[in-house]
């Protein structure tokens, strides 16, 4: 009879736990310091991006001609607030125009990417110097933030943000603002993801990647990513 009663509690609380969905996880960093998977999840990949020795550690490089990495996951899907912050180091010779990572939401319906739907990071190279081009759109409403008033050389890593507190899209570089602008973004659908191209493979990326972070919540500069050799 204990045995019984032992099995029927047992399959109570795992039927119980049938159609409970997962919360998502709040925070989430991206090593870019193999080629097979990004965040634990494979890749698949075109071109030749190798994995290279920095100071700080492995990190990706992409030629800025046909190297990229695309993910089957969409990591802020969902996320009505948000933090993407990347560490990278553009080249100085790559295109003047460079989609350097894609979030990219996918209709259910169709399997087919929705283009008002989609999140990136993004340069453009003015004078020899490069710009940050931050873009979101969802919801019939979008909001590109570029100014390359404020422009940096290359020749080393920085780290870049993008943050939506609901209301309001900021981009930086660093802990410098770059721009803002009020816009309602309504939280994207799931998707996939693309790192050295944009999803529809124009505009490469020539440069490395480090890491990224993808953060459920908007955070303020203090709480921002730290480079590896940043105090």
């Amino acid at each position: 009879m204990r045995a019984l009663l032992m099995v029927i509690g047992t399959v109570g609380i795992a039927t119980g736990l049938v159609g409970v969905a997962q919360e998502p996880v709040k925070q989430v960093t991206w090593q870019f310091d193999q080629t097979a998977a990004l965040g634990g999840h494979p890749t698949k990949i075109l071109g030749h991006p190798k994995v290279i020795d920095t100071p700080m550690g492995k990190a990706i490089a992409f030629d800025g001609v046909d190297d990229a990495l695309f993910v089957d996951v969409h990591p802020l899907a969902g996320a009505e607030t948000w933090t993407w912050e990347m560490i990278f180091k553009p080249d100085a010779d790559g295109g003047a125009e460079q989609r350097i990572f894609h979030l990219q939401s996918i209709d259910p319906a169709t399997g087919e990417d929705v283009p008002q739907e989609r999140t990136l990071f993004e340069i453009r190279i003015r004078d020899g110097q490069w710009c940050l081009d931050s873009f979101a759109t969802s919801g019939g409403q979008s909001k590109a933030l570029l100014n390359c008033e404020k422009r940096y050389p290359f020749g080393r890593w920085y780290r870049v943000t993008t943050v939506y507190d609901g209301k309001t899209l900021k981009n930086y570089v660093g802990n410098e603002l770059q721009g803002e602008g009020e816009v309602h973004l309504v939280p994207q659908r799931p998707g996939r993801s693309s790192a050295g191209v944009r999803i529809n493979l124009v505009d490469h990326y020539k440069g490395s990647i480090y890491s990224s972070r993808f953060t459920r919540s908007a955070l303020g500069v203090r709480d921002s990513l730290k480079l590896p050799n940043e105090k």
